[in-house]
């Protein structure tokens, strides 16, 4: 009895195997549908093609100033923080003046002595003058009087020399806007030394500001799309941070020597925003899309329907498409224009409804045809 239970089971493995094997022999392969399904010819089309060149790039400022201090002191106004929008010729900062004040009291009291020793030589030289002219003094007590008169003057001018110099130095302690800007860094605290900028460090950096209305990316070109820019080039810029927000340019500056960046060869682009969304932010990364080709309706193939050969007795490189004849393919020489990723514009050679290949057929014959003047046009398989 176990026997034959046993053979049953394997009988019925067999014919369950048996059944299986037959369904996937009867069946397609896997994958056979994905493959029968490539498209492997193409309709020739009007459209319009526009190539664009994408870049990267971070919005800056196209103003951005690090305000530091021309003379040493200590911060004793200090009335904008991060954010402030501040207009020209207002406060930005000041420093204690108070030693600089007494320095130019006391320089004006030197002045004022200095202005009386003046008119005391200028009396005596007034006076030995006409004794001498009298012959009633030498002629040496007259020139020594001379020169004290002399060295009078001198001192004066001196004395005002230094309190000009002061008072320029009492007016570099009140730090004022030089332009309409928003604070972007307060690095200092009211009360906290700073040091002028023709000091050490090239001085201590109180605040950044920038001129938020005027921004500017600096984008890097691969030197094979900048030979299409051109200053002026409107652009179109999407901004990453800002989902759905999409601003317009215009290339302002392109650099005229080459450099490498992340290993690529290209040159810097300077693209001024037209248009300045208030949520835009410096620092913000950029995507800059430069047209660099364009044509509207145009007769149009895919790229992949383009092929390339060199003819060696014409010595150059011509293009041609397979395009379909009855039952067989013809090949036929094409001339084209604008391209893009996708698509190439054929400016001769094609019109819209034929039907093209996306691979080369096989050939079992091939027949020239050529035009009125001889010159070969198509061969037909």
């Amino acid at each position: 009895m176990k026997n034959i239970l046993t053979t049953i089971v394997v009988l019925g493995a067999v014919f369950l195997g048996y059944t299986y094997w037959t369904q996937q022999k009867d069946s397609p392969k896997a994958g056979s549908d994905t493959l029968n399904a490539r498209e492997t010819t193409a309709k020739v089309e009007t459209k319009d093609i526009r190539f664009v060149v994408t870049v990267a790039g971070e919005i800056t400022p196209a103003e951005q100033v690090s305000v530091r201090p021309e003379v040493n002191g200590l911060i004793s106004k200090l009335p904008v923080d991060v954010g402030d929008k501040v207009q020209r010729n207002d406060l930005l900062f000041a420093l204690d003046a108070k030693n600089l004040r007494i320095e130019i009291e006391q320089k004006q009291t030197q002045i004022d002595a200095a202005n009386l020793q003046l008119e005391k030589a200028e009396r005596n030289f007034q006076r030995d003058r006409k004794l001498f002219e009298e012959k009633l003094v030498s002629k040496e007590a007259f020139e020594n009087t001379q020169t004290e008169f002399s060295l009078a003057k001198n001192s004066i001018e001196r004395a005002r020399k230094d309190l000009d110099l002061t008072m320029e130095r009492l007016e570099r302690t009140q730090i004022l806007a030089p332009f309409d800007c928003t604070i972007l860094t307060r690095p200092i605290s009211n009360g906290q030394a700073v040091s002028g900028s023709g000091g050490f460090n090239s001085g201590t950096e109180v605040l950044t500001i920038a001129d938020l209305s005027r921004m500017i990316i600096n984008a890097h070109v691969n030197q094979a799309d900048v030979i299409r820019l051109s200053v002026g080039l409107e652009v179109q810029i999407q901004v990453e941070a800002i989902a759905g927000l999409t601003v317009g340019g215009v290339v302002d500056r392109i650099a005229p020597q080459a450099t490498i960046e992340n290993g690529i060869k290209g040159f810097s682009a300077r693209i001024l925003l037209t248009k300045i969304d208030p949520r835009i932010q410096p620092g913000m990364t950029a995507n800059i899309k430069i047209p660099v080709q364009s044509a509207e309706g145009v007769v149009a193939v895919p790229l992949g329907a383009v092929f390339t050969e060199y003819n060696e007795q014409a010595k150059r490189q011509e293009r041609f498409v397979y395009v379909r004849s009855g039952e067989s393919f013809e090949r036929r020489l094409i001339e084209i224009g604008v391209a893009d990723y996708f698509f190439t514009e054929v400016l001769s050679g094609l019109k819209p409804g034929e039907v093209v290949s996306l691979e080369q057929p096989s050939l079992e014959s091939i027949q020239e045809t050529t035009d009125e003047e001889g010159k070969l046009v198509s061969t037909s398989s």
